[in-house]
């Protein structure tokens, strides 16, 4: 019996092993449940999924919708839509909390009344001022009602799971390696850790844009004027304050803030369209469709910086809190030095200060020039 190899067979004998080995050597994707005000078509809100959804070493497992900038079912069609235009409908989008906690329309109306007006109030916005020019904005309407969407109406369903719920399933699914990137208010995130007290502990980490403590617009456009005078208020805080505190109380392994003050040096510029323009993907086409020229890239900050933490030039560890009392600063971010707070539960976070932005538009770009992911 000849026992002789060819050559070739020779060859696959020992590349198999090799090939086999390095299989299993493969990464394992980074999981990620993305909750956000996702309010639409386009903008920093969609953008900033986008990213994620666009990363090769990615998976997310759902996207949570919360109301903020838009009311949440109006905000999960425009996610669903999104999803349908990328080619993305295997990703679950999962409907949540419509009010906050405790929070609402009326007191903060009264709030008002007391302290003077609020810039912006996302979907509790009545009036939009002239500079607060987004595609596709609309009248003011309550919750229920999901008016026709610019982009289309999407044709796909939600997930029939409530939120929280969700993100309790898969973090007792997943037990250490689920990131919640946290990009509106946090009522959700509130509510899945009263549903189970071990869901902050058995996530990855909490990475949020969330928080303002001295932000400085060099180009001093309309959106600083809402920041100037009162700097340490946040929308994603202000809308829900009491759901920001019982979040951030949790005992999450790890907690990265981006506040307001890391975006202030990022625009989404015409640079940046025409790029998006030049490229031949529904995610680019996506985006040079539904453009919001001039805004800053907040959200994009924060999905940026979690795939990529090398795009942070400066941060500290403090210890954060927000103000729940019903005065003048409810909402408002609080700070101490490492060590100096009052003891009350605050945690020590890291601080995102400043960004490489050149490399975040380097980064977006790259990332929508992707085609689409096939779906799982």
């Amino acid at each position: 019996m000849n026992l002789s190899l060819s050559p070739r067979r020779l060859a696959l004998a020992l590349l198999l092993p090799l090939a086999a080995t390095a299989l299993l050597a493969a990464p394992a994707k980074r999981k990620i449940i993305i909750d956000q005000d996702a309010y639409g078509p386009g903008g920093s809100n969609m953008q900033a999924i986008l990213m994620a959804v666009q990363a090769p070493d990615v998976e997310v497992l759902g996207i949570t919708i919360i109301s903020g900038d838009g009311w949440e079912k109006e905000n999960v069609a425009h996610t669903l839509r999104m999803l349908e235009l990328i080619g993305r409908t295997d990703i679950p989008v999962v409907p949540g909390a419509t009010v906050p906690l405790v929070n609402t329309q009326a007191a903060t109306k009264r709030w008002e009344t007391i302290y003077g007006k609020i810039p912006y109030k996302g979907c509790w916005m009545e009036e939009w001022p002239s500079y607060d020019n987004a595609p596709g904005r609309i009248a003011y309407h309550g919750p229920d009602v999901v008016p026709p969407l610019p982009e289309g109406d999407p044709t796909t369903q939600p997930l029939g799971e409530n939120a929280a719920a969700f993100m309790v399933r898969k973090v007792r699914e997943f037990p250490g390696q689920v990131t919640i990137l946290a990009m509106g208010p946090f009522t959700n995130v509130a509510i899945a850790c009263a549903l189970d007290p071990q869901f902050a502990s058995n996530a990855k980490e909490l990475v949020a844009m969330a928080g303002s403590f001295s932000p400085q617009y060099p180009k001093k456009n309309m959106f600083a004027l809402e920041y100037i005078y009162n700097p340490r208020e946040e929308f994603n805080i202000r809308f829900d304050p009491e759901a920001a505190v019982m979040a951030l109380h949790a005992p999450w392994p790890k907690i990265t803030v981006i506040p307001l003050d890391a975006t202030t040096q990022t625009e989404m510029t015409q640079e940046l369209v025409d790029a998006a323009k030049a490229l031949k993907t529904p995610a680019a086409a996506y985006v040079a469709k539904y453009p919001m020229l001039s805004y800053p890239l907040w959200d994009e900050v924060a999905t940026g910086i979690w795939l990529d933490p090398t795009l942070v030039t400066r941060s500290e560890e403090l210890s954060m809190d927000f103000d729940l009392d019903k005065g003048a600063n409810y909402g408002a971010t609080l700070s101490w030095m490492k060590g100096n707070g009052p003891g009350l539960g605050e945690p020590l976070v890291t601080v995102v200060w400043d960004i490489d932005v050149k490399r975040l538009d380097a980064l977006f770009v790259d990332l929508i020039a992707r085609p689409p992911a096939p779906a799982k």
